[in-house]
C-alpha cells in the first residue's frame, strides 16, 4: 500500500495555464496533445498532472503562484511590468478555484483544515481517485506584488507561504544566479510577512540573502525545494553551513528532481539523464548529506519540482512520472532507512512544521 506523500513545491497553475495542460486529464491524453508542439523543450514530456498525484498518493501539495518581473526580457513566466505579473498571479488563482469548484483540489488555509484533509487521505475506506487534492498556495518570488499592500490582498485569498525571489534580479530580492543582499522593501515586505505568519520559502535566494533572511525573519521559515551543494556545488544549491542553520530554525528542505540538482554533469536542453545514468537514488545522496549533519532524519522532505519548466528529458531516467516518488520507499529500505523514518521524509516532516507554523 502506497504511504501519503506530501510534495512541498508544485507549479499546477503556471503548467496550466502558460503551458495549456488540462491537468484534470490523464497524463498520456496530455502528451498525446503536444506530440506536435516545438514551443517548449518538455512538449509531450511532462510527468504532472492530478490524476498522477492521486496514483502517487500524493495527497498534499505546496502548489505556487509564479510571475516575474524583467521587462523587455521575455521568458516563460516573466513580465514587462508588476501589473502584468500580478495579473498573471491571479489568474493562476482562478484556475485552482476552478478545479476546487470540479471537486479536483481543496485549499488548505488553516490547522482545522489540514487535519481534516489528511484524516481523510488517511480513509482507506474511500478510494484515493475520489480524493481531492489538497493545496497549500505559495508565491514563488515576490515581484507580481505591486506594492507591499498587496500581501494583504493576497494572504486574504490564502496565500501561506512566500519567496522573496525566483531566478535573477528580482524587484524585492535578487535570486539564483545573482549575488546581493535582500533590498530594502523587501526587509518590510518580511515584516509584513511576520505580521501573517507566513511561512519564508528561502529557496532561491543569494547567499547575502539567504543568512539576512535567517537572521532578520521571526516567523517560520522552510526550503521547499533545495539540494546539497557539497555533491552539487553551484550556488542553487544548499551549503552545510545553511543546512545547518536551516535546522536550528526547525525548518525542513524539500529534494527536487530536476536533473541539474541533482548531478552536476547535467546542462539544461544538452543533456541525456539515461546517458549520464541519473536516477531517482541520487536524491537519496541529498537526503542522506542533509541527514548526517543533523543527526537524524527530521528536516528532509520532497518538494521535487517536477513540473517546474521541465519533463522526462530533465528529470531522473526511472522516472516516468510523479507516482514514481512512491519507488523511494524501496530505496530508503535499502539505505537503512526504518519505517518511520520514510514516513517523515514522505510526508511527517512537512505535516510537522505546518502543525508548528500554524499553532497562532
Amino acid at each position: 500500500m502506497n504511504r501519503l506523500i506530501i510534495d512541498a513545491h508544485l507549479d499546477l497553475a503556471m503548467n496550466a495555464l502558460e503551458w495549456n495542460r488540462d491537468l484534470s486529464r490523464p497524463l498520456d491524453e496530455i502528451r498525446r496533445g503536444e506530440l506536435n508542439l516545438r514551443d517548449r523543450p518538455d512538449r509531450g514530456k511532462g510527468t504532472v498532472c492530478l490524476p498522477e498525484l492521486r496514483k502517487g498518493k500524493v495527497g498534499l501539495v505546496v502548489a505556487t503562484q509564479l510571475a516575474r518581473v524583467s521587462p523587455s526580457r521575455y521568458t516563460p513566466t516573466t513580465w514587462n511590468s508588476p501589473q502584468q505579473a500580478w495579473a498573471m498571479t491571479q489568474a493562476q488563482l482562478s484556475w485552482y478555484r476552478e478545479m476546487e469548484a470540479l471537486g479536483e483540489m481543496v485549499q488548505i488555509v488553516d490547522p482545522d483544515g489540514l487535519e481534516k484533509h489528511i484524516d481523510l487521505w488517511n480513509n482507506n475506506q474511500l478510494a484515493d481517485e475520489e480524493k481531492p487534492i489538497g493545496y497549500i498556495l505559495s508565491l514563488e518570488g515576490a515581484d507580481s506584488l505591486v506594492n507591499i499592500d498587496y500581501l494583504y490582498r493576497a494572504y486574504d485569498y490564502g496565500l501561506r507561504a512566500m519567496g522573496l525571489s525566483h531566478f535573477g534580479p528580482g524587484r524585492y530580492a535578487d535570486g539564483t544566479k545573482t549575488a546581493g543582499r535582500i533590498h530594502p522593501q523587501g526587509l518590510a515586505l518580511m515584516k509584513v510577512m511576520g505580521e501573517l505568519n507566513l511561512i519564508l520559502d528561502i529557496t532561491h535566494l543569494t547567499d547575502e540573502g539567504f543568512d539576512q533572511a535567517v537572521d532578520v525573519y521571526e516567523g517560520p521559515i522552510w526550503a521547499s525545494h533545495h539540494n546539497v551543494r557539497k555533491l552539487v556545488p553551484n550556488q542553487r544549491q544548499l551549503t552545510d553551513e545553511q543546512i545547518k542553520k536551516l535546522i536550528r530554525r526547525g525548518a525542513v528542505i524539500g529534494g527536487m528532481l530536476d536533473c541539474w540538482a541533482m548531478d552536476i554533469r547535467f546542462i539544461d536542453t544538452v543533456s541525456d539523464p539515461w546517458q549520464l545514468d541519473i536516477r531517482l537514488e541520487q536524491l537519496v545522496d541529498h537526503w542522506d548529506h542533509i541527514c548526517q549533519l543533523a543527526g537524524n532524519s527530521h528536516h528532509i522532505g520532497i518538494g521535487s519540482d517536477l513540473d517546474g519548466i521541465f519533463g522526462t528529458e530533465q528529470s531522473p531516467w526511472d522516472m516516468n512520472s510523479i507516482a514514481d516518488l512512491q519507488k523511494f520507499e524501496a530505496m530508503l529500505q535499502r539505505r537503512g532507512y526504518s519505517e518511520m523514518d520514510i514516513d517523515h521524509i514522505f510526508h511527517g516532516n512537512w505535516l510537522r512544521f505546518l502543525r508548528n507554523a500554524w499553532k497562532k
